[in-house]
């Protein structure tokens, strides 16, 4: 009986091989990492420019939240037996720097340079969140414990979000 061949398009079923899986998990873990050593080294900054107090705050937490992440990360590297590459983040890194170019267009309006900095740091947690879902779900075949270290920075990335969402209705409502 002659195999059936799936079709390019099919979804029937994917079967990635150890291997396959570990280089795509990588991969992406590379891009996620990278992301956040550059939005740690910008943080303090939106910090200096935040305005109000409780977005100060909150970008502060949020600091040492993406600190303990990293160090999550490094858990995970060691666990894989592998080192950090240069992964293409150009994406995530547009987000960061979209960030300051909204606050400078801003200059002088208070509120609205704080509202562009929840804005762009939302949608930054939102990209971490989904990145941290999918790898988590990839996770699942490789180690119980990466999976356990990836649900970690996913809930912390999820904190965050909606302690940004809680401060941007202040300004709202206010």
């Amino acid at each position: 009986m002659a195999k059936k061949q799936l079709s390019p398009n099919s979804w029937d079923r994917i079967n990635l091989g150890s291997d396959q899986l570990t280089r795509f998990f990588i991969t992406h873990l590379d891009r996620i990492y990278a992301a956040k050593m550059h939005l740690i080294s910008k943080l303090p900054i939106l910090a200096a420019e935040a305005k109000f107090s409780d977005l100060k705050n909150a970008i502060e937490e949020t600091i040492a939240g993406v600190q303990n992440q990293i160090t999550r990360m490094q858990m995970i590297y060691t666990l894989l037996d592998a080192k950090v590459s240069k992964g293409s983040i150009y994406g995530l890194i547009g987000l960061v720097d979209d960030a300051f170019e909204a606050i400078e267009q801003h200059d002088g309006e208070a509120e609205l340079q704080d509202l562009s900095i929840i804005f762009y740091l939302q949608n930054i947690e939102s990209v971490e969140m989904a990145s941290f879902q999918i790898l988590r779900m990839a996770a699942v075949k490789l180690d119980k414990q990466i999976s356990t270290l990836l649900k970690e920075n996913y809930e912390e990335a999820k904190s965050d979000r909606a302690l940004l969402l809680l401060i941007s209705s202040k300004y709202m409502v206010n």
